[in-house]
């Protein structure tokens, strides 16, 4: 493999797993207050849509990411009201949060498909950006690729060091205790809620306004479904989602690469590689369910009801 084609190779791992991070921490902190929300992928369709349409409208790719995460979480609100306050069924609200997001992305969007954008800029530091293989690789990024390993590396100070990541910690473990000695338990749960929206909504942008800087129906193509298995291959740690995503990130960039290198595999199964590769990972964590045990937050998924 020539240098050249490595730094291409390692670039397009990295564009590929930077939505997949992105997606993945705000999920991670949502299920960690006990919240299980299935709607990431119609979350960051929604982001995306929005994300394209304001940047193109406002020639302002920051307008449009704020806007992304402003349309993120206002989307997660509403899957809030349903089950922090309407006490919905949090598995089908999920399901339906995404089906919302898939119609809706479509009928938005259908007046931006074929118009092109100009993709985010990538960051240049003259003598640095242009050092050989590493240059490119570290300093050549665009904003959003570094925002997500801040945001990774502030998720995971926050849980498990500060006294407001116990707090949320805590009502995820235990609602109950939690509210017993005074914690606004819903309130938690819906800076949560919006929090992880908010992600899912800017790693939406990401595809439209950088990965592939266009808008087409169902760009995500499953990729909130797989971030929503990083989490669990993560067991609901932050940094294990660094190398998760780039696992994913490698793979899918894989499907685009294999048949080029002369390897005579149908394009239908390079195709399913990504989502094989999910279920595999799955299968093989779900085998430790000692680990997941005792991993994953003790009220994921239950509803809880102020009875005092």
């Amino acid at each position: 493999m020539t240098i050249e084609l490595f730094v291409s190779v390692a670039l397009s791992v990295i564009s590929a797993a930077t939505p997949l991070i992105l997606a993945a921490t705000g999920e991670l902190l949502t299920e960690k207050s006990g919240v299980l929300n299935l709607g990431v992928e119609g979350m960051m369709l929604v982001g995306a849509v929005v994300g394209f349409g304001v940047t193109l409208g406002s020639h302002s790719a920051i307008l449009g990411i704020i806007a992304s995460a402003v349309a993120g979480a206002l989307l997660a609100l509403v899957f809030g009201v349903l089950v922090l306050t309407l006490l919905a069924n949090q598995v089908a609200t999920g399901l339906a949060l995404t089906i919302f997001g898939v119609g809706f992305s479509a009928l938005v969007g259908a007046r931006y498909v074929g118009q092109p954008l100009t993709p985010l800029p990538k960051l240049h530091l003259a003598g640095v950006s242009d050092i050989p293989v590493l240059g490119p690789i570290v300093f050549g990024q665009d904003a959003l690729v570094y925002f997500s390993f801040v945001a990774l590396f502030g998720v995971s100070w926050f849980l498990y060091r500060s006294h407001a990541g116990l707090v949320l910690r805590a009502v995820g473990d235990s609602h109950d205790a939690a509210h017993a000695i005074g914690y606004r338990v819903i309130g938690i749960r819906y800076l949560a809620v919006a929090f992880g929206g908010a992600m899912c909504g800017i790693a939406g942008s990401y595809m439209s306004l950088a990965y592939t800087p266009m808008w087409a129906e169902n760009m995500t193509a499953g990729r909130g479904w797989i971030a929503l298995a990083l989490v669990v291959f993560a067991t609901w740690r932050p940094m294990r989602l660094l190398l998760g995503a780039y696992l994913f990130g490698g793979i899918t960039i894989l499907q685009l690469h294999i048949q080029g290198f002369g390897i005579a595999i149908p394009s239908q199964f390079v195709s399913m590689l990504p989502y094989l590769a999910t279920i595999v990972v799955l299968v093989a964590i779900s085998s430790n369910r000692t680990r997941v045990r005792l991993n994953t937050p003790a009220c994921l998924g239950q509803p809880f009801h102020a009875t005092t």
